[in-house]
């Protein structure tokens, strides 16, 4: 079935001065996407190369949302209500001993991440050959209802609990319900080993899915002369359930709803992910915003929206500004994540290319590697089992991006068995050190391998943007053999 794509239109046409979302850009970093929509019409968008429009996006806890999506269809089904008990539904795990707060947890409290649980779950089941056994298990110290915490193990449980009723994925289920009608195709959902979807992270799209997703909330469920989700539902979910802090500076302080964030700004609401994956849904404005990002710290590109875009979202059409929309389309289209900055060549490209280091043991699995500076390759060896087991090439430009595969440091910026897509750059930053730029484009992740060269050895040190782990690794040093 052919997508329709959404309209296209000038931001002054729909009440937003071009010079405001330049403004927005200007000051944003970063990022990897961007669209703005304004009464169902795409204003604005642009990809930071090598990020583009058709590559999906790990998205991380704006994963929930969609979670929370699912129940509400499941509730709309006569699955269940929120106000059940979860006990309810998972008799056979639940402990022998049953506590008074265990035994009043519902639906609405995972929805809310009011569990009454004093931390987070995740750590404590996600190991565990039955999560939500373990998850029945834990101690419940507070009344459900009355504290949050935020809680990606009660998601999980969720989506657990929507699979065992429908007897699909949250993928599955979805697809035909919101993913088809929504036009989003390619969507794909990381599993637990026992074949259920995280429902807490694991999912991936694109900016534009992202933003048909927001659209359908602002429209409280409507698209396209279908009503999708109940427009109830769409209230309930985005109202504020639970107070989760009292910085007035914070937009993780505003409220929280049914596995959605209230924003500072009165009205708004958004899902959102870790590292800055953002759904942000304005009401009162008609106005969606999209985002897709790698930062180390998420509220700043907020308080920029609220300084220079909502302020923007006029009440009427505008008088087209052409020199200033003009202006825009030009550094939209020119957005880019650079490539390291250095020089192409070194006295010891010559001397070290053809050359093969090998390292002792580490948690990589590194084995061995070896340069072509006058192509632009790296081919190394990876020991261990899985696909990353073996030798591999991964091509690299200097000052330019070359698209390519390559496992090492793949998807979250630590060792996993997933082969990543990349664009990979290279400079030398000194005579003696190579640095070779992996961007992870279907993630937030760019990985830096500092390469410097003594004697006959090499010391590899890498870095991460963003990390849940550390941004730094210790160094690795391997020995010339060849």
């Amino acid at each position: 079935m052919p997508i329709s794509p959404l309209p296209r239109t000038t931001p002054e046409s729909q009440g937003i001065p071009s010079t405001a979302i330049a403004a927005f850009l200007a000051r944003a970093e970063n990022l990897h996407s961007f669209m703005l929509l304004r009464h169902g019409s795409v204003v604005a968008e642009g990809w930071w190369y090598p990020y583009r429009p058709q590559t999906p996006h790990m998205l991380f806890s704006l994963s929930k949302s969609f979670t929370s999506t699912a129940v509400g269809l499941a509730v709309s089904e006569g699955y269940l209500s929120v106000d059940d008990p979860l006990l309810k539904f998972f008799p056979d795990q639940a402990p022998r001993k049953i506590s008074p707060h265990l035994a009043t947890m519902q639906v609405r409290h995972l929805l809310s991440m009011s569990t009454g649980h004093d931390q987070d779950t995740t750590m404590h089941i996600m190991f565990k050959p039955d999560p939500v056994k373990a998850f029945l298990a834990l101690p419940v110290e507070h009344a459900p209802g009355t504290h949050f915490v935020y809680n990606s193990g009660a998601s999980f449980v969720l989506a657990t609990l929507v699979q065992k009723l429908v007897g699909q994925t949250l993928l599955e289920y979805l697809t035909p319900r919101l993913f088809e009608p929504l036009g989003i195709q390619g969507a794909a959902w990381e599993s637990h080993p026992n074949g259920v979807n995280f429902g807490g992270w694991g999912l991936s799209l694109k900016t534009e899915d992202i933003a048909r997703f927001g659209q359908l909330y602002l429209q409280e469920g409507h698209w396209q002369g279908r009503q999708l989700l109940p427009a109830a539902w769409v209230v309930q979910a985005t109202a504020k359930h639970v107070d989760n802090g009292a910085d007035p500076n914070s937009d993780w302080a505003a409220g929280y709803g049914f596995h959605f964030w209230r924003c500072q700004p009165d009205g708004i609401y958004r899902g959102d992910g870790a590292f800055g994956q953002y759904c942000v849904v304005m009401p009162e404005q008609d106005a969606v915003l999209a985002i897709t990002a790698g930062l180390p710290d998420m509220q700043p590109t907020l308080h920029l929206a609220w300084e220079h875009l909502l302020p923007a979202l006029g009440p009427a059409p505008l008088t087209e500004d052409e020199i200033a929309f003009t202006a825009l389309q030009q550094s939209l289209q020119k957005l880019a994540i650079k490539p390291p900055l250095g020089k192409p060549e070194s006295p010891l490209a010559a001397q070290l290319s053809g050359k093969t280091f090998v390292f002792p043991s580490n948690p990589e699995t590194l084995h061995s590697l070896s340069f072509d500076f006058s192509t632009g390759s790296m081919r190394y060896r990876l020991l261990g089992g899985g696909p990353r087991r073996g030798t591999h090439t991964l091509s690299f430009g200097y000052a330019s991006w070359v698209e390519g595969i390559s496992p090492l440091y793949s998807q979250f910026g630590v060792r996993t068995r997933l082969p990543a897509e990349v664009a990979a750059s290279g400079a030398w930053i000194s005579p003696e050190t190579f640095t070779l730029t992996l961007c992870q484009y279907t993630s937030p992740f760019l990985v830096t391998l500092a390469f410097t060269f003594t004697n006959d050895q090499v010391s590899l040190i890498t870095r991460f943007n963003v990390n849940f782990g550390p941004l730094e690794l210790p160094p690795l040093v391997g020995k010339l053999v060849s």
